[in-house]
């Protein structure tokens, strides 16, 4: 076991080379952070104060929702104290518990995801006992079930980071913590953290899509045989702002991965904008996907408006 001798903070990192631009660049990031807590924030006070909403498709969407503005609320004072102060250094325990926070809630949200597919498959290949299934507390067991699988898994690798000596550069590549970056810059033998984070993923965030894929096989399976095509069109479109919203993250997710494993020849800057689309596309997208093609969030957001 190494002890952590050394000193004890990192430096994050904005823009390499663009520090002139940084208050340029604060501007959409700051629009997108804003936009991210009104929009979520909004669907949670929907959900809570809408009694039409008290189901589980939405008690799951006010999940996704608390998950991105948790992913929101994560990284922004760190982006905008590099962007506005030029405030770089952050110590090892609060960059360890950002990338702890960071990790488990991306966990989450696969995991919530899953939740929601699972919603849709219940409501549309066992209507009549979907209430008797999806019950609230049947609901907030899987809720807890979610948050504690991505909690402790994310745990044993962050724990390792407290152990390592930091003989490096103490420069991180973002104005965030991340694992990935942190392990790079240990003095230590690191195995073990390299291999975790792809059993992780493969275990979990691969296999929740898998399962997701499969339930809407299952779901368009049912579908087909509905004898009505105004049922079926019914049937479908309450499952499109799930599939846009799985879509959206896993795109993302994707992109991500191949931009770092395979884009070594890519200018540094292209990585560092990918990694801000993955933390902030997804929370941005959400709220406008199912403000758009749910009528219930639309009667619930022109009541809300009609009382301003």
């Amino acid at each position: 076991m190494w002890s952590n001798t050394t000193t004890t903070s990192f430096l994050l990192t904005g823009f390499p080379s663009m520090e002139k631009s940084y208050h340029w660049i604060s501007i959409p990031l700051l629009v997108a952070y804003m936009s991210i807590i009104l929009g979520n924030g909004t669907l949670l006070f929907l959900i809570r104060d809408d009694h039409n909403l008290h189901e589980p498709m939405y008690y799951f969407l006010a999940m996704l929702a608390a998950t991105d503005l948790g992913v929101t609320l994560t990284t922004m004072p760190t982006v905008l104290a590099v962007l506005w102060l030029n405030h770089r250094e952050i110590g090892h325990a609060a960059c360890f518990s950002q990338a702890y926070f960071i990790h488990t809630l991306s966990i989450v949200e696969s995991g919530v995801l899953l939740a929601m597919a699972y919603d849709r498959f219940i409501a549309i290949c066992k209507p009549l006992r979907y209430t008797s299934i999806l019950t609230d507390t049947r609901v907030m067991k899987i809720g807890v079930g979610i948050l504690t699988r991505a909690a402790l898994s994310i745990m044993p690798i962050i724990i390792r980071l407290h152990w390592f000596p930091y003989c490096r550069s103490h420069e991180l590549f973002h104005a965030f913590c991340l694992h990935q970056d942190v392990i790079k810059l240990a003095c230590a033998d690191i195995a073990f953290n390299r291999l975790y984070p792809v059993v992780v993923v493969f275990t979990m965030v691969l296999l929740d899509f898998f399962i997701i894929f499969f339930s809407y096989v299952l779901i368009l399976r049912t579908v087909m045989g509905i004898a009505s095509r105004v049922e079926r069109a019914k049937a479908l479109n309450t499952c499109v702002s799930h599939i846009c919203c799985i879509l959206v993250f896993y795109i993302t997710v994707v992109g991500l991965t191949f931009i770092h494993r395979f884009g070594k020849h890519i200018p540094h800057v292209v990585h560092i904008t990918m990694s801000y689309i993955y933390f902030l596309f997804p929370p941005f997208m959400n709220p406008v996907i199912y403000s758009i093609k749910t009528k219930q969030i639309q009667m619930g957001l022109l009541r809300l408006f009609s009382l301003l």
